[in-house]
Formats: structure tokens, sequence, C-alpha cells
């Protein structure tokens, strides 16, 4: 599998098919590509915040792709005319090859970019898999939980946000690193701007002192083959 990361939350899956996790790129300022330059088979959506949601609608009417989302959120995409597949925390969906397993996250969700906000279900994480698994922790803070999706799902793969303030910091990353134990970790969620500002190496130490994941830290734009 070839594993993009697009800064923030957003990454790119490839292997049987083309998967977006958290298209938020128009509007970021680390990220080094535009919503235009997206086709993908499939739109995975953590929750509903504009730094996830992103540009998930433009990318799906324009290309006529899947969105996978909690239900509340898929139905308020249907009303923008996007073609989505809704399920809940815990469930599975499988889309020809891929398998996407919803876990929890600790998180808001609302819909924030209407007048008034809008309830976005409950914010949530993914393990996708596709010949690799990988979890995709979402906006997240630290939850004992985490050993079981790791006991569960095995993920190979596991993205986990380190900025802190509204998500765990890299501290907490590093423990929930443990419990999961995947093969590779690769942090997310941190210097997209001041508020999030974190140090990635800090996260890597701290996760070689409690197992023997590796962590891959990129650039965005930077890949990793898996």
């Amino acid at each position: 599998m070839k594993i993009t990361w697009h800064s923030h939350s957003c990454f790119e899956l490839e292997d049987s098919r083309r998967i977006v996790i958290d298209p938020y790129l128009d509007n970021n300022p680390a990220a080094h590509a535009k919503s235009v330059q997206f086709n993908p088979d499939l739109i995975a959506l953590t929750h509903a915040h504009a730094d996830h949601l992103g540009d998930a609608a433009q990318i799906a009417r324009r290309t006529g792709c899947l969105v996978v989302a909690i239900s509340e959120l898929a139905r308020y995409l249907d009303r923008l005319g996007v073609r989505t597949e809704g399920m809940n925390l815990g469930g599975s969906l499988r889309v020809g090859e891929i398998v996407l397993r919803m876990t929890a996250a600790l998180h808001s969700a609302g819909i924030t970019q209407t007048d008034p906000p809008l309830c976005g279900g409950h914010a949530a994480g993914f393990v996708i898999e596709d010949g690799t698994s990988v979890y995709h922790a979402g906006d997240t803070a630290l939850f004992s939980d985490m050993k079981l999706i790791g006991e569960l799902y095995r993920p190979e793969v596991a993205l986990l946000p380190i900025g802190g303030r509204w998500t765990m910091g890299p501290r907490e990353a590093a423990l929930a690193a443990s419990w999961i134990r995947p093969e590779v970790a690769i942090p997310m969620h941190y210097n997209t701007s001041s508020a999030i500002a974190a140090d990635p190496a800090e996260f890597q130490e701290l996760v070689e002192t409690l197992c023997d994941t590796e962590v891959v830290i990129l650039e965005a734009g930077d890949c990793l083959e898996y």
C-alpha cells in the first residue's frame, strides 16, 4: 500500500482502490495540493468539523466517488448531492475489496459550517483494510479501548494525532501506540497552526521507550510504501 500524508489529518491510501481520508485541502495552509488534483474512488470522513470534512462534497460531486461517514453526517451530505454510505461506531462496511470498520473517537462532531450548527453524529476513527490494515484514529483523546482496537483488528499502520489542545498530544499518542502496537505509527494533526504546534521527534522518542513500533515522520506530500 502507498500511504501519502497531505498534512493535518488528510491521508491518501492506494492499493486496490484510491481512498482519501478527511480531505482538508483548499483552506489548509499546510497542504501542498488542491482538491481538484484528487480523483479518489472513496472518501472516508472521521467527523464533520471543517478541518476534516474539508472539500469532501466538492470532490465527491466532481468525481462521483462514494463518501463513507457516520450516519448523521452521511444524511447531511446526501442533501448536498453526494453519494454516501452511512455507518456507525462498531460497524463494518465492505466496498469492493476494502473493509472499513468504524471505531470510537473521543471528540466533538458538530457540523459547524451551518448557522446554526447541526448535529454531526459522533466523532469516529477507521480501521481500513485493503491489503494493509490502517488505523486512522481521527481527532481523539486517549482512551483505554484503543487496547481493544489493537487486539481485535491488529492494524499494521496507525495514524495518530499529536497536536494537543483539540486532541491528544505526543505523550498520550505514544501511550496509544504502545497499546495498539502497530508495526508503523505516523503522527498527524500537528503544526497546521500555532494552536497545535508539536514536535514529532518527541513523539518518536516516547514511542521508542514504550514499544518496538517504528515511527515514520512524513512531510506534507511524502508517502510511505508499506
